[in-house]
């Protein structure tokens, strides 16, 4: 990665005195266990379907556009530590005065290695490529002509090794990410007629690099329950992970002229884990005018392949001998 990417190497380096643990399905780092989060991705390869992952917002045009997103992201792993994924989004805009428009996204793929882990610590971390493939959706929609490409760190630490007196504060956890991401093309050229004179124009449509990062803050019902107090609660709260998510963009690059500034969403929500499944909604508040108008929504149904389908799509492609199929969350 470059300009200021945070280096996966030197974070390698300060875990390599702990052995990488067995190879588990989902993201479990020692005892602790990482949910599929619904904006920022999670620190782990897994074999998973995101389906359907649906969202509501307000764009910041003026007046709004009323903006729906149905995607799907499905995952798998080629290794027990490289996975790849892709994802395909389906958008219907609602504009004030008309027409609407519908169409596909570019799809987006993405290769992940997650190259770190420590069980010890509960920490864990990964590195992945993600390309937006221009061309591939419906300009109407939004979708860009030139691909991007988003080299991408990924961090992720629960809080279960704090000592025996920290309480119930052990049950929080944290997850990071942060990426470069890169237009395939820099400018393009916009050829036009001036209406006065007659004579051709050329206007040059710049495209931004963005760093691009976020993160989450959990708390882990389940985690509370089974390693540090079981207070007695109904079994739907023990199931239950509250999260705040993060997710911002900030023009570093090529950005001369072009009025672009930081935009982002934070999202608090609740997810709610099952042996296979987990389901998820959150709230879309945007940091600025330039991210969006009023507060949107988005709800997922989050599929573990890994441990509906262990021993067949569930699994790696290339497994280890330390690969351990399955762990369901609450057991069989």
């Amino acid at each position: 990665m470059t300009c200021s990417m945070l280096r996966p190497a030197a974070f390698a380096v300060l875990m390599a005195s702990v052995p990488l643990s067995d190879a588990w399905a989902h993201c479990f780092v020692g005892a602790y266990f990482f949910p599929a989060t619904l904006i920022v991705d999670d620190p782990c390869v897994a074999d998973e379907l995101s389906l359907p992952t649906v969202s509501w917002s307000k764009t910041a045009d003026v007046p709004p556009v009323k903006e729906t997103d149905i995607s799907g992201e499905f995952s798998k792993r080629i290794t027990d530590t490289i996975g790849i994924s892709v994802a395909p989004t389906w958008t219907h805009l609602s504009v004030p005065g008309g027409p609407n428009a519908s169409g596909w996204q570019n799809v987006g793929t993405s290769v992940k290695w997650q190259f770190a882990t420590n069980p010890e610590h509960q920490a864990v971390a990964s590195v992945s490529v993600d390309v937006e493939w221009g061309n591939t959706g419906a300009q109407g929609v939004g979708a860009d002509t030139f691909s991007t490409i988003t080299p991408t760190f990924f961090f992720g630490k629960g809080f279960g090794d704090l000592p025996d007196s920290a309480g119930w504060v052990r049950a929080f956890g944290v997850t990071a990410q942060v990426g470069y991401s890169i237009p395939s093309s820099s400018s393009k050229a916009i050829f036009g007629i001036d209406p006065d004179t007659g004579e051709q124009t050329i206007d040059i449509e710049r495209r931004a690099r963005f760093l691009v990062y976020g993160g989450a803050i959990q708390y882990s019902m389940p985690y509370l329950k089974s390693n540090v107090v079981d207070l007695g609660l109904p079994d739907f709260i023990n199931h239950l992970i509250p999260v705040v998510e993060a997710s911002f963009a900030t023009p570093v690059g090529n950005t001369f002229d072009t009025g672009i500034g930081t935009t982002g969403t934070v999202n608090p929500g609740l997810i709610w884990v099952g042996n296979y499944f987990q389901v998820g909604i959150e709230a879309m508040i945007p940091i600025n005018r330039a991210s969006g108008t009023g507060v949107g929504v988005i709800g997922q149904i989050h599929w573990y392949l890994d441990d509906i389908f262990p021993r067949s799509i569930g699994r790696p492609i290339f497994t280890s001998a330390t690969y351990t199929p399955g762990r369901p969350l609450f057991g069989n």
